[in-house]
């Protein structure tokens, strides 16, 4: 008898240690609020994706079919090849069906930044991204003056749900300039400011932002929080050197994430070196301990060896950990000098041995793959189930960005976007809202 398989229940089957799984009620409730055309021109068929494997949130099923209709996907069954009347096949020749990756930390690629603030800087890193299997990503802030911002914003908002060509953009990610300068890492320190009412005000206003990040030592940050959240936008903790106390506090203001796991964060031996006791815990320790804050890492294989990855999988699951590129303009580009953030004022870093670094080598500059490549190396190097591997990619950011009703795994009612991957993971074709935009 065929199975059809649609939307989940109340019960989630991705529970892990009998802990409820993570949702950012504001931000989805903020998302629901903005209307969602369909913004690719989608005059082809229906289609049927069979002779492969369908990568499922919580399994794998073999052999089965996943249909779509206009925008969204119609049909997920495992009876192959039965429903192909009157739909166009696409055959997966052995490979996988897994859902388009979202991507809640990206800054650049192909030459582009999206500091660079211009329309088609943001349409080159979406399509861009779109061939390494994004098809959704929050556009991500460098430290950078305030009328760069603005810069940023106003086209954010322009193209937000808008056919880029590539990965559509569901928000911004305000990601500096509200950071600890002592933890800034590759951002310029000239433009490193707490928040300010005045100047957030403003950015508040474009009504685009989906996450905002905040270092909680700052002056003003428990303000600026609340600010956010009142606008149905996610907080995040980042390049801070907050205590645990301090973290513990940015909880109660609202916080729930945090960027960049084991990267420009305090921790019990950076703490030492301002108070050698007791020894305290920090943003790493808080992370870790608290079972309701989302995190994230760069799985590119640079950033963090195989047993940090293997701990942060650990402590925080598949539904509590994403991945994220973090990457910059040197993405598909050659070894060589780019600038990291807005052509006028942005920090010089160096493409070097698949990674970015400072000029004098001796810190990391952010990423310069892909989100598939991410996933690959996430895979090899903990044995992590795919499926679970694939969330942490999809599903877990997508609700992180407060869009896992429409996008994120591969269920009836969802989002047509798809990507069709070989035996070997690497991506053949890309669909977005049921239209092959790679």
């Amino acid at each position: 008898m065929r199975r059809k398989i649609g939307r989940r229940g109340s019960r989630d089957p991705h529970r892990r240690n009998s802990r409820q799984i993570f949702t950012d009620a504001p931000v989805a409730q903020a998302n629901r609020r903005h209307y969602w055309p369909n913004p690719y021109n989608n005059l082809m068929p229906p289609l049927l994706f069979s002779n492969g494997t369908i990568l499922l949130a919580d399994r794998a099923i073999s052999g089965g079919c996943v249909g779509i209709a206009a925008e969204r996907i119609d049909l997920v069954t495992e009876a192959p090849g039965s429903m192909a009347a009157d739909r166009a096949i696409i055959d997966l020749a052995g490979g996988y069906l897994a859902p388009g990756f979202v991507d809640v930390h990206i800054h650049g690629g192909a030459g582009h930044d999206f500091m660079d603030g211009a329309e088609d800087a943001f349409r080159a890193v979406c399509q861009a991204h779109a061939r390494h299997g994004t098809t959704s990503l929050l556009p991500t802030t460098t430290v950078a003056r305030h009328d760069q911002h603005l810069a940023f914003l106003d086209v954010c908002r322009r193209l937000r749900h808008q056919d880029t060509g590539g990965a559509r953009i569901l928000g911004a990610h305000f990601y500096g300039p509200y950071f600890a300068k002592e933890a800034r890492g590759c951002h310029p320190e000239s433009a490193v400011r707490p928040p300010n009412l005045a100047e957030y005000e403003q950015y508040l206003g474009f009504d685009c932002i989906t996450r905002a990040t905040v270092a909680p030592e700052l002056p003003g940050a428990e303000a600026f929080v609340g600010a956010c959240r009142a606008h149905g936008i996610g907080c995040n903790v980042g390049h801070s050197y907050a205590t645990f106390a301090q973290m513990e506090a940015a909880r109660g203001w609202g916080v729930t994430h945090v960027d960049h796991l084991f990267c420009a964060m305090s921790d019990r031996a950076r703490l030492r070196m301002e108070e050698t006791y007791p020894m305290r815990g920090g943003v790493m320790e808080a992370t870790l301990f608290f079972d309701d804050l989302t995190t994230e890492v760069i799985a590119d294989g640079k950033h963090l060896a195989r047993e940090l990855l293997l701990l942060a999988f650990k402590f925080k699951g598949p539904d509590r950990l994403a991945l994220v590129t973090d990457c910059n303009r040197a993405l598909d580009m050659p070894d060589g000098l780019y600038l990291f953030g807005p052509k006028d004022g942005g920090e010089p870093i160096l493409r070097r041995d698949n990674v970015g670094v400072m000029p004098d080598g001796k810190s990391l500059a952010s990423g310069v793959l892909g989100m598939i490549e991410c996933v690959q190396t996430f895979h090899r190097l903990t044995g992590a189930p795919l499926v679970e591997v694939i969330r942490m990619a999809s599903l877990t950011p997508a609700r992180i960005a407060g869009v896992e009703d429409e996008l994120g795994c591969i269920a009836v009612g969802k989002r047509a976007d798809l990507l069709v991957l070989d035996r070997e993971l690497n991506v053949k074709q890309v669909y977005a809202c049921g239209v092959r935009v790679v």
